[in-house]
């Protein structure tokens, strides 16, 4: 049985200030870079048979970290990268409901086949990462793979394996930054078996 577990990179300043960050590249802040600390941590008390992440530098720099403690290298998905939001992007949500409300309520109300202008629609993001994704769990058939990814990518593929309403991905489902989530692959298909844990992380660090 092949075992994944997807991991959200730390914090970032942009995370912390809730704009929209999908192709905007922007680095760990302090936080963020001792949430990493913490994932490792917490990856070192596990066997691994590989560790991914996605190529924008917040992942990366999560999945390094975890890399420094296991011992094996990070393998680069490009098609684990987070949602584009096109001319949303750097943008606080409370501002684009306001310049651009039309367009934001539809978005809000089906995320999955609405895009913001420029950008990706949530059915877009599945049918490049859920891939990636069985992808992965078919190379290592019998072990645990780490994969380091983002908020809506993660939640998405939650959502796509599980068969809950892609429309729903923003409003059922939690993906704390450095959470870890974790999907058995059983004979009887996608198992969720723990979501959006941090209880690895420092308390101040919680709920960031």
């Amino acid at each position: 049985m092949s075992t994944i577990f997807l991991v959200r990179h730390g914090q970032t300043d942009l995370s912390r200030a809730d704009h929209f960050c999908g192709t905007t590249d922007p680095p760990l802040d302090a936080a963020g870079r001792e949430m990493a600390e913490a994932v490792a941590a917490r990856a070192a008390r596990e066997k691994w048979a590989a560790l991914h992440a996605s190529p924008l530098q917040r992942a990366r720099e999560t999945a390094e970290a975890v890399a420094r403690r296991i011992g094996l290298p990070v393998r680069i998905e490009p098609d684990l990268r987070e949602i584009a939001y096109g001319a949303w992007e750097g943008r606080r949500a409370a501002d684009v409901s306001q310049s651009d409300a039309r367009r934001y309520q539809e978005w809000v109300a089906r995320p999955a086949a609405v895009t913001p202008p420029g950008g990706e629609s949530g059915e877009s993001v599945a049918a490049r990462a859920v891939p990636a994704i069985e992808a992965i769990a078919s190379r290592h058939a019998r072990g645990a793979v780490l994969v380091v990814s983002h908020k809506t990518t993660i939640r998405i593929v939650i959502c796509s394996l599980l068969g809950i309403d892609l429309n729903l991905y923003r409003a059922r489902i939690a993906a704390p930054v450095a959470g870890f989530t974790v999907i058995e692959f059983r004979e009887s298909g996608p198992f969720l078996s723990l979501l959006g844990d941090t209880s690895h992380l420092p308390e101040n660090l919680r709920g960031c």
